[in-house]
């Protein structure tokens, strides 16, 4: 029997083997939302979840007792309540589900984390994994002509591209959303008239390259990404960076950079954009970001701030344009903290239980989902790992996924066998 016939005789026998045994899914008992889009908001560093989602009786750092830093508050969810730097997202906690038993085996690795949780995947020397980004941009494309599928707003690296899926599923960037993506805002030097000539010029070159390099793959890809960048930072696609055009009160509510992005997120979704990520890099409000070692524990509160108003306006913000329930809203962090504190009264890294954030997408929110012990170091209920928080992800956005992805002719399963949250649906 050759490689391919094994596999697709095992595929069989797997999918018939879910058939059979109850409480398994089977591909026509996928739960599927509605989302047309998808943002995630990447809190690089590790979000301590005791001091955030999941909040626990108040701890001490200087006499090293284990618990929150920070009081807990109610919220619009009975029996639920969150760190109270999270005020403004307590009162629309009835659009979001903190999952609160996430888990995996990445511990003292930030860059392996931060691939974990783009790709759902453990890192690999073989293969390179496309990222939940750029699944859903291959998946669904852009939701409209002339924009992007998927749009990064922060730096780039391996974690969020396409890896095998290839540049088509790949992203546009901006570190600066004054200036628009990178690479593509033209100078403001240059009149339309210049554009034009050099654009004639440009056309030229192409038109002779097509004519030498007739039926070569790479010139013809090269070609299409030069034509889509043509396209891009042309005057629709670069309206959209325009945040100033909405209204001071709304930008003021959305608050800082990070919030800004969030604004940004929203126009982008409105002009077709499918998946957006927005990563939080005002790393210096507490001098750590959300890696909370020693002395960044003394004001983690005002990254949390900004979280809050943040996610609350997007919340609200994307009701108010009939968006919110065409929206899934990921919180996502590579890892949590522990209940106990470190020697510098800061926290350490935790995988094998944390919490990240899913919200809106017209689904069934619970306000919290599954739960951790009185330091939040151990799971007690409902165990979701990473494989499952991607399934979880992609049904709501419509996408199967018990699906394989194929690398050349290798067939990959679109997540590492993970099964979506039915309970959410």
């Amino acid at each position: 029997m050759n490689r391919r016939k094994f596999i697709q005789t095992s595929s069989a026998a797997a999918a018939a083997s879910a058939m059979a045994v109850p409480g398994t899914y089977a591909a026509n008992s996928i739960p599927m939302g509605k989302a047309e889009h998808c943002v995630m908001l990447w809190l690089g560093g590790g979000m301590s979840q005791i001091d955030t989602f999941d909040p626990k009786k108040m701890g001490d750092a200087k006499g090293k007792k284990a618990g929150s830093y920070y009081p807990s508050i109610d919220t619009s969810v009975p029996g639920v309540q969150v760190c109270e730097h999270l005020s403004k997202t307590a009162k629309v906690m009835e659009h979001v589900t903190a999952v609160r038993g996430l888990n995996h085996d990445v511990v003292d690795e930030h860059a392996a984390a931060t691939n974990r949780m783009h790709t759902g995947r453990p890192t690999s020397g073989t293969v390179t994994y496309p990222s939940l980004g750029s699944i859903i941009a291959h998946k669904r494309g852009a939701a409209a002509e002339g924009v992007p599928a998927y749009v990064l707003l922060g730096y780039p690296n391996i974690a969020r591209g396409p890896g095998f899926l290839g540049p088509e599923a790949g992203f546009i960037y901006s570190t600066d959303i004054g200036s628009g993506p990178a690479g593509l805002a033209r100078p403001k030097s240059l009149s339309s008239s210049r554009v034009s000539r050099r654009e004639e010029l440009l056309s030229t070159v192409r038109e002779g390259g097509a004519e030498r390099y007739s039926g070569d793959k790479k010139f013809s890809d090269y070609d299409a990404a030069l034509q889509e960048s043509l396209r891009l930072s042309g005057p629709e696609f670069m309206k959209v960076f325009n945040i100033d055009s909405e209204s001071a009160d709304l930008r003021n509510a959305y608050g800082s950079e990070f919030g800004q992005r969030c604004l940004l997120t929203r126009r982008l979704f409105q002009a077709g954009v499918r998946f957006v990520e927005v990563s939080y890099s005002d790393n210096f409000k507490n001098g750590t970001g959300w890696d909370t070692h020693n002395d960044g524990q003394l004001k983690q509160h005002l990254l949390i701030q900004d979280l809050d108003a943040a996610l609350a306006t997007l919340i609200t913000d994307l009701e108010t344009h009939k968006l919110l329930d065409k929206t899934i809203i990921l919180i996502n962090s590579e890892f949590g903290r522990p209940g106990e504190f470190d020697s510098g009264g800061g926290r350490g890294h935790q995988s094998k239980v944390f919490t990240n954030v899913i919200a809106g997408g017209g689904l069934n929110h619970k306000g919290a989902w599954g739960s951790s012990n009185e330091t939040s170091e151990e799971i007690e209920d409902k165990p979701v790992g990473v494989p499952d928080f991607f399934a979880t992800a992609l049904a709501a956005m419509q996408i199967d996924p018990n699906e394989n992805l194929y690398d050349g002719d290798r067939p990959v399963p679109i997540t590492d066998l993970g099964k979506p949250i039915a309970e959410l649906f």
